[in-house]
């Protein structure tokens, strides 16, 4: 991927003993949106592996353009519900 989008976490948060990469990326969307920035925590949340049912809820409410618009990572739901959910 691109370069990373602004951190909002300080590094010793970010180097907290225990944390994947994904919590990292998790945690940084939510310090972003927390901050104000919606912009960078959906673009923190391209980073992030999403459940499956996350994924399916959030089409329901927004949409599958929202999520590609949003460019989620959508490999999970792909694996649970076929290549094709996201059209159905």
């Amino acid at each position: 991927m691109d370069t990373l989008p602004k951190s909002y976490l300080s590094e010793t948060e970010r180097q907290r003993e225990g944390l994947t990469q994904n919590s990292i990326y998790l945690m940084e969307s939510l310090a972003a949106g927390k901050a104000g920035d919606e912009q960078t925590a959906w673009q923190w949340l391209r980073y992030a592996i999403i459940p499956a049912y996350a994924l399916k809820g959030l089409k329901a409410r927004r949409g599958a353009d929202f999520i590609r618009q949003k460019g989620l990572r959508t490999e999970t739901a792909d694996i649970e519900y076929g290549e094709g959910w996201l059209d159905e």
